[in-house]
């Protein structure tokens, strides 16, 4: 099937999947809010193979060295598959099936495919990778910048977190954990019990940021948008907390975000 831009409705929710942008959700409009701020590099993208910075672009996978593109000096930054064109397996009314193969500049063969799916006060995004060749380290984990503003007052984001991860000056987390601190942020933080954030747009709309995964990154520094993003390990993950993907056990992640009108 073609890359084509994916529509979903369901009630007065409507949400865009640009399989040839990356796979990324282009747009979420709630009762004609646009949630996601527009543009060829916004949206939500996935980061996957692997999330954040990564130090120097390297990686091992046992005593093998791997260099990564430096596409964010001197590190590599989000992953590949937002750089390449997805495919669509299948889509519906509420669901769209969006797969991409890893390929250059990611050393090892293997699939990810992404689920988004619909509802009328939800949407969930579910991606897997898997391999039937050698196994490698991974990394899933969302993207999303959310409008700031949706025509009233700024958002608020509201989090209660075990932990924020020590940034260095490098923007890598060092290895220490802090108590968390006030923002504005560019920070990973640690939610033992998953992931649940809450951005409130006043007297317009709630909408809770969930996922079974620990790690969210949250990121407010810029004017037009913050973003609140769940993934799998924190930055530099795959050289300090490796999750194997391998031909019997893929790496799986899902995310949640509810929302009501107020």
């Amino acid at each position: 099937m073609s890359n084509e831009d994916i529509t979903l409705t369901a009630g007065d929710a409507e949400v865009t999947v640009r399989p040839g942008n990356g796979g990324r959700v282009g747009g979420l409009r709630v009762g004609g809010l646009e949630l996601l701020r527009q543009g060829e590099k916004f949206g939500c993208f996935p980061m996957v193979p692997w999330c954040g910075r990564i130090r120097d672009g390297r990686f091992l996978n046992g005593a093998t060295v791997h260099q990564l593109p430096l596409n964010s000096p001197p590190h590599a930054i989000h992953g590949t598959a937002r750089d390449g064109a997805w495919r669509t397996a299948r889509a519906s009314e509420r669901e769209a099936v969006i797969t991409y193969d890893l390929v250059d500049p990611w050393p090892y063969a293997g699939r990810v495919t992404q689920v988004v799916t619909l509802t009328e006060d939800a949407l969930t995004l579910t991606m897997a990778v898997e391999t039937y060749d050698d196994s490698f380290p991974a990394q899933i984990g969302w993207h999303p910048w959310f409008n700031r503003n949706l025509g009233g007052d700024d958002v608020r984001i509201d989090f209660s977190a075990a932990w924020q991860e020590e940034r260095g000056e490098d923007h890598l987390p060092t290895g220490r954990r802090t108590d968390p601190k006030p923002g504005p942020w560019d920070d990973c933080f640690g939610m033992p019990g998953g992931v649940d954030v809450t951005l409130t747009w006043p007297g317009q709309l709630e909408l809770k940021v969930a996922g079974r995964e620990e790690w969210v990154v949250v990121y407010d520094e810029q004017e037009a948008a913050v973003c609140v993003e769940p993934q799998t390990g924190p930055p530099n993950g795959l050289n300090t907390l490796p999750r194997l993907v391998t031909p019997i056990e893929p790496l799986e992640a899902s995310t949640t975000w509810t929302w009501r009108r107020l």
